[in-house]
């Protein structure tokens, strides 16, 4: 008997076959079982994940002897000849060499006559989009109303080809792409049933390179038995089809975010120089740095894709980076692909591609520039980049800056809270409470002083303290409602008071309409020289500086 190629011989001959069709399965169970036959059915998807098959398991399930049945016997005449390909009563066109307005007005002709030994005639036109627009309209009256025994069946990879007066006759099913791991299992049960050893990284990386196709993982499966023989290992399928395993790709990125590019680079030299196309390595980095962010984005949506040594490799590259930092990468590199395809030497836009992407990682971005000035403004400690150290302007450092007089509000120690009742919260001077915090503001946060000192302490009533505004001044109200000033002015309010108070914004008519303090007139003028010194002394415009490596110039007049 002659050889017999895998993806032949391991067909899926019943509903229970198919493998990551469930939601196929079910339906197509449910309608025979229930006797809710279409006329006709549309199956939809990419290459060699089993719409044929399904095609011929629903025409067994209709024309076994025992039939219409979910579970056909596959040993009566009609389960033989539908397996064989040779029934008469179940006929398989090809829509790329039959797609002639004639071929479709013949099958309109048979399509009269009662099958001769099953239930149903059921035709099964694979590739159906093939169909010219004159063969479509050949067909459209007889789909519509075929006689009570004829079934039609239509299957094609590219369903917008498909004219809408077809599809909209049909029942349409949409086979999916069949996830990495089932693939995986079933060349081990493949494996198991021939008698020969498959290391489960080597099914996996079978079944990465299939791209959720069935067929073609069996058809390479075929391709390394006559290679290897009885032993198959991750090493054979690598140099076979010229992969790149999974582990080098994420040990690739995890270079790339580290900021490690002598590291990448040769990383990159050497799957060069082991013969690794660099199309298919760019294509993998970018499906990797996908994975990256479907994984950060939705961690549990590529459990049946991953095994998990890579899950693993993926959770801890997560942290590594932000989300939009990984949507920049994915974006410089598909870029870079798209110049690849055209250029001769493909290594050096790779090469430059990796430079460019570890520079981007390292450059601040306007986000975090807003968020560094809000931290100091706020008075709070700015968070530096971990990963990547910006160089320095100049190797000379800049004197410490002076302690400021008044110690900010996140670098105070808190001051005890004492519970008090709300009689003793009325009995607090309320105005010698908003005295101190509208003078503290003065020197911590003198951008808001002037919508401070525009309310009024109106008391306190319960756990709130009231401030008043007129209704001229309602633009400072609003200002200081925004959550940020309100929390600080509550932090300082308990600081000074002691007491946990949250601030009542009130419009009131009849309250003073104060404008912004002006400085003391005891003042002296400030000589140029002496506030370029005060500038330059300033606090937070050192610690900008610190953060972002600045410097001051003078300019002259």
């Amino acid at each position: 008997m002659s050889y017999q190629v895998f993806a032949r011989k391991y067909r899926p001959q019943t509903f229970d076959d198919l493998v990551g069709q469930a939601h196929v399965v079910r339906t197509l169970k449910n309608a025979v079982e229930q006797n809710r036959l279409a006329h006709a059915y549309l199956f939809v998807g990419p290459r060699g994940i089993g719409k044929t098959s399904t095609a011929r398991i629903l025409a067994k399930a209709l024309n076994c002897v025992n039939g219409p049945t979910i579970t056909p016997c596959g040993v009566c005449d009609s389960c033989k000849e539908i397996t064989g390909g040779n029934s008469l009563d179940v006929l398989e066109i090809d829509g790329a060499s039959n797609n002639g307005v004639e071929q479709v007005r013949e099958l309109r002709d048979n399509v009269r006559y009662a099958p001769s030994k099953g239930h149903f005639k059921i035709y099964i036109i694979d590739e159906v989009h093939m169909l010219t627009s004159a063969a479509f309209n050949a067909l459209l009256k007889t789909l519509e109303e075929p006689p009570p025994h004829v079934k039609f069946i239509f299957a094609t990879t590219e369903p917008q080809k498909v004219l809408p007066t077809i599809l909209s006759r049909c029942q349409r099913f949409d086979l999916h792409r069949i996830p990495a791991n089932l693939i995986a299992q079933h060349l081990q049960f493949i494996a198991g049933k021939e008698k020969f050893s498959l290391d489960p990284a080597a099914a996996h990386a079978i079944a990465k390179g299939a791209d959720g196709g069935l067929r073609d993982a069996e058809s390479m499966l075929d391709q390394l038995v006559a290679f290897c023989g009885d032993n198959i290992a991750e090493p054979d399928v690598l140099n076979v089809f010229g992969f790149t395993s999974e582990q080098t790709v994420a040990n690739f990125t995890g270079k790339i975010l580290q900021a490690e590019t002598p590291e990448a680079l040769d990383l990159l030299h050497a799957e060069a120089e082991n013969g690794k196309d660099m199309m298919k390595l760019m294509s993998d980095l970018i499906s990797y740095l996908r994975d990256l962010l479907v994984g950060k984005v939705k961690p549990d949506a590529l459990a049946d894709d991953l095994n998990p040594e890579l899950q693993q490799s993926l959770e801890t590259q997560a942290a590594m980076i932000e989300t939009d930092r990984l949507l920049e990468l994915i974006d410089q590199f598909a870029v870079a692909e798209g110049r690849m395809k055209w250029a001769p030497n493909k290594r050096l836009h790779f090469e430059v591609a990796v430079i460019k992407a570890i520079q981007t990682l390292s450059q601040v971005t306007l986000n975090e520039v807003i968020q560094n000035l809000a931290d100091l403004r706020e008075g709070k400690q700015p968070v530096g980049r971990d990963s990547v150290e910006p160089p320095a302007k100049s190797s000379a450092k800049l004197p410490a800056p002076p302690k400021p007089a008044a110690p900010r509000v996140a670098e105070k120690a808190p001051a005890p809270e004492t519970k008090a009742t709300p009689q003793e919260r009325s009995e607090i001077d309320h105005e010698a409470i908003w005295q101190k915090v509208v003078e503290q503001i003065r020197t911590r946060r003198p951008l808001i002083h002037s919508w401070v000192n525009s309310a009024t302490a109106l008391g306190i009533e319960g756990p709130f303290f009231q401030l008043g505004f007129p209704p001229e001044q309602k633009t400072a109200m609003e200002s200081l409602a925004s959550p940020r000033a309100r929390d600080f002015l509550e932090a300082l309010l308990k600081e000074i008071s002691g007491q946990s108070l949250k601030i009542k914004f009130v419009l009131k008519e009849g309250l003073p309409v104060r404008a912004a303090v002006e400085a003391p007139a005891t003042t002296p003028p400030r000589k140029k020289e002496d506030s370029q010194t005060t500038f330059k002394d300033d606090p937070l415009i050192r610690e900008a500086l610190e953060i972002f490596k600045g410097e001051i110039k003078t300019v002259s007049d």
